[in-house]
Order: C-alpha cells, then sequence, then structure tokens
C-alpha cells in the first residue's frame, strides 16, 4: 500500500536516476521535479486567481534578501501592493534600499525586527494608516523572516539555540498575532515559509529543525482555528535552496565553526577531537554548495497560495531527491529510514 502510494509520483518524474544513499549530505544533482497538480516544468496553473489584485495588499518578512526580496519583486509585477518588512530599512542597507529605488507607490518598505515587538506593533499602524480602506484589511501576510546555523546537540550553545528560534518560531508568532486582525478583515491570506527540515530531522541541524518543527506545528493550529473566520492558511517547505540564498558563505561557515569550537567545554572538545569537529564543517561546506540555484519554484509556490482560490495546505518546491527523502522519512519506519539516510 504504501509502495503503491510512493511509486505514484515518480510515474511523473522528468528524470532519469535516483541515489537513495545520501553520503553524508554530499553533492546532489539538481532536478526540477513536476508534480503531477502542476502544468509542465514545475510552473503551477493560474487558472482561478482571485479577482482584483491590484486592490489587494500582502506584507513580507524579511525583504532585505533572499525569499523575501524576490517574492516582493515579482508579487509587485502581479499588482499587489506590496509592504516589504526590512530589517535593516532604518540603515539604509540591504534590498530596502534597492525596493525604494522602484520609485513606485505600490512598493512600501517597512522596518521590521519581527524579534521586536514594538516594531511589529509601529509596523501594524502603518499599514494600517496607509490602507485605502483599512476595514477592509490586509490581504496577506508572508512570514518569510529566518535564520539558520549548524552544529551538533553538544556543539550548539543554548545562547544560539534561543537565538535562531526567536526569529524564525517566536517572530512568526509574535508577527502572525499582530497583524491577524486585518488579515481577519480581509478573509485573506497566511503564508508561513518553513522548510524540509520542520518533516525531518537532520544531523548537525537541531536548532534550525526545531523552529521549523514549530512552525509547521503553529501553522496548522492557526489554519484550524482560522478555517471559520475565512482565512486561508498554507505552509511552503522549500528543500535545499541555501546556494540561492547566500545564508552561507564559506567565510561565515568559518566564522561560525571558529566561534562554536571556541566556546565548547573542555570536556567536549577532548571527547570528539578537532578532526572529527573539521570533519563535520566539511560536509556542512559540500551541504551548502549543492543546493537549487533557482529560488523560482519557492515563488511561484508562495505566488499560487497568496492567488489561487483554491490555494493548497502544503507546497514542496525542492528536487526530486529531497522530496522523495522527506516521504520517506515521514511514512516509513525510522529503522528504515534511519538506515537508508542517517547512519
Amino acid at each position: 500500500m504504501l509502495a503503491t502510494r510512493l511509486s505514484r509520483p515518480l510515474l511523473n518524474l522528468s528524470v532519469k536516476a535516483l541515489n537513495v544513499k545520501d553520503l553524508g549530505n554530499g553533492f546532489r544533482p539538481v532536478q526540477r521535479f513536476c508534480f503531477p497538480l502542476l502544468s509542465p516544468c514545475g510552473s503551477r496553473s493560474y487558472a482561478n486567481e482571485v479577482d482584483q489584485i491590484g486592490s489587494r495588499a500582502v506584507l513580507i518578512t524579511g525583504c532585505d534578501s533572499g525569499f523575501g526580496f524576490a517574492l516582493a519583486k515579482h508579487l509587485h509585477t502581479k499588482g499587489f501592493i506590496i509592504y516589504a518588512g526590512c530589517l535593516q530599512k532604518d540603515k539604509g542597507d540591504g534590498g530596502s534600499k534597492d525596493l525604494d529605488n522602484m520609485n513606485s507607490d505600490r512598493m512600501r518598505t517597512v522596518q521590521l525586527n519581527v524579534c521586536d515587538s514594538k516594531e511589529v506593533d509601529r509596523a501594524v499602524e502603518q499599514v494600517n494608516s496607509s490602507l485605502e480602506d483599512p476595514e477592509k484589511g490586509l490581504w496577506g501576510l508572508v512570514n518569510n523572516a529566518g535564520i539558520s546555523t549548524f552544529g551538533e546537540v553538544e556543539f550548539t550553545s543554548m545562547d544560539t539555540y534561543m537565538e535562531v528560534a526567536e526569529v524564525n518560531l517566536w517572530g512568526t508568532v509574535r508577527t502572525t498575532k499582530a497583524f491577524l486582525p486585518l488579515i481577519r478583515r480581509s478573509k485573506g491570506r497566511v503564508v508561513n515559509i518553513s522548510s524540509m527540515m520542520g518533516r525531518m530531522g537532520s544531523p548537525a541541524r537541531s536548532p534550525y529543525c526545531i523552529t521549523k518543527f514549530g512552525v509547521e506545528a503553529f501553522s496548522d493550529c492557526l489554519r484550524y482555528e482560522m478555517q471559520p473566520q475565512g482565512v486561508m492558511v498554507s505552509i511552503v517547505e522549500p528543500g535545499n535552496f541555501i546556494a540561492a540564498t547566500n545564508l552561507y558563505s564559506p567565510e561565515r561557515i568559518k566564522a561560525i565553526a571558529d566561534k562554536m569550537w571556541d566556546e565548547l567545554p573542555e570536556i567536549v572538545r577532548k571527547d570528539y577531537g578537532r578532526k572529527y569537529f573539521d570533519e563535520q564543517v566539511s560536509k556542512m561546506e559540500t551541504y551548502c554548495n549543492s543546493g537549487s540555484t533557482d529560488t523560482s519554484p519557492v515563488i511561484e509556490s508562495v505566488a499560487h497560495a497568496l492567488t489561487s482560490t483554491t490555494p493548497y495546505t502544503r507546497y514542496h518546491p525542492m528536487d526530486y531527491y529531497w522530496w522523495l527523502r522527506m516521504q520517506i522519512m515521514t511514512h516509513m519506519p525510522a529503522a528504515i529510514s534511519d538506515r537508508l539516510y542517517v547512519y
């Protein structure tokens, strides 16, 4: 039964081979995965779009770079009024400067640190006061702001765990709670950017996985609660797009590793040794260089969630290897999936 369910999507693969064994999250070929519900080459059908897109406003967090910056520009071209939340707007750095230079009355940058309740409240006031008709509310909220790190459990400090959670998880909760009254007025959409790491764990990624598992649970609970209010909640679970988002440069990986090693308790350094530590850092470097450089599947997924009259609950923009791995690790006994992908 399970084998049948897993095999059906494979009939639609646009690739020739599938190597199951992942040698330490090593270098993997990136292939475009064509799902049965998608049109050719992974693009989504927009046959049934919501009307009056030009009068609908969307707030996106984390627009300084990466997915958020690309998404703000893409949704602007589709006609939306965009509120682009930028962490570094008050410094004139990052993507806010480029977005402001578009000189469009539909592109509005907002100073927004999702970890700061006062900034979030000010952003709500700014959006509410500039909406053409505040009583009609805000159509969409995209919780995209996030950070990442790596390190095995014994190598990771509690400060690091809390720092990542404050942005990825509590930032999502804080921003959603603040903007929900505006979203409810419009019977609009909430789109939360999670990750494939919110569905399956991975060695050396526990700080990130914990937060994305939390985003998944929060989004599910929110979806149940908002359904009677007419608000639709979608989750986007990207695969490996690190190469496209510039989350990890070689210099950043080295800086994180050096700081991590310097702060390790002496007993942990002695028990593991520098050789083992460096080997794990090397695996992370390989993983970071192996991801997709094309963010369009993620951008199209978010756009579909905001514009379709029947958005999906979950979107899986990822290559075929990660999609199959996620299905196996979430549906098969751990004794089998662990053996295939971890040990």
